[in-house]
């Protein structure tokens, strides 16, 4: 038996799920809270986002269980910080009902209950005030026959604050043509919706990874906004990172898509993009 199941290494244990042969099971969801979980989605100023509603939010925990971790070793301060300042109704109490858990994943739950989760909120890409999974846009990609791996980044836009990009790498003996770059622009707009469309999709040779393969999407969204991609030297491949960065601007020069300056807060945001990964 499959269960599809979201969870948190901090928890130790599912946190929603479908009961197994007990509750149908949804793709690209992982169904409602588990027994004794009560999940809500907020938006950024705590209001709850209603079930059916289509709109994305940050998905907490009403309620504590015996699964939950109970501090940061030495550092108890960053535990309330990270986990539980930001939808915290009063500081100075001590009911566990003005103390949402922050799970810090974006989520969207369906006029079923089912909820379904985006990725952690540092990977998600606000366009015109749509919450975009990266995981999401990045598994409407690799439908496309030919891909082997896609990385979705944001890109500073003047007209919808953020724009997707994409980053595709081919199979081996597949040639790289428009053909694809349309393939991958419709699967996206098929599987998401228009509002989805990424700005461009850029197909290079390889991905910069991390020694464990983890594609390094901070350097890349460092690379589409002309920021500084940070240190490299611990890349498994960091040789790919000037070739992309040739690849990608020189052509956006020639189109004249060079951005602004970005503002020291946007600069951060770029820097910090995928560090949840």
């Amino acid at each position: 038996m499959i269960v599809d199941t979201w969870w948190q290494t901090e928890n130790g244990g599912f946190l929603g799920s479908t009961l197994p042969a007990l509750h149908p099971m949804k793709p690209g969801s992982c169904g409602p809270g588990v027994l004794g979980i009560y999940p809500v989605i907020y938006d950024e100023e705590g209001n709850v986002v209603e079930a059916g509603s289509g709109t994305a939010g940050n998905i907490c925990i009403r309620n504590p269980w015996p699964g939950i971790f109970q501090t940061i070793w030495g550092d108890p301060d960053r535990f309330v910080e990270t986990y539980y300042e930001k939808y915290c109704r009063d500081k100075s109490s001590k009911d566990w009902r003005d103390w949402p858990y922050f799970a810090n994943d974006g989520a969207v739950q369906a006029a079923d209950g089912y909820f379904r989760i985006l990725g952690r909120v540092d990977d998600v890409i606000n366009v015109a005030g749509h919450r975009l999974g990266t995981k999401e846009l990045e598994s409407a990609a690799i439908t496309v026959e030919e891909i082997a791996e896609a990385a979705a980044v944001p890109v500073v836009d003047e007209v919808r604050g953020r724009a997707v990009e994409m980053y595709i790498s081919l199979k081996p003996g597949v040639d790289g043509s428009s053909d694809v770059v349309d393939k991958v622009t419709k699967a996206i707009e098929t599987e998401i919706g228009k509002i989805a469309r990424p700005k461009n999709v850029w197909i290079v040779p390889d991905m910069p990874k991390t020694r464990s393969g983890k594609i390094m999407r901070r350097v890349i969204a460092g690379i589409s906004n002309f920021a500084d991609v940070g240190d490299v030297s611990t890349l498994a491949n960091p040789e790919i990172v000037d070739d992309i960065r040739e690849q990608v601007q020189s052509e956006k020069v020639a189109r004249g898509e060079v951005p602004r300056e970005l503002s020291e807060k946007e600069q951060e945001e770029i820097k910090a993009f995928g560090h949840a990964e």
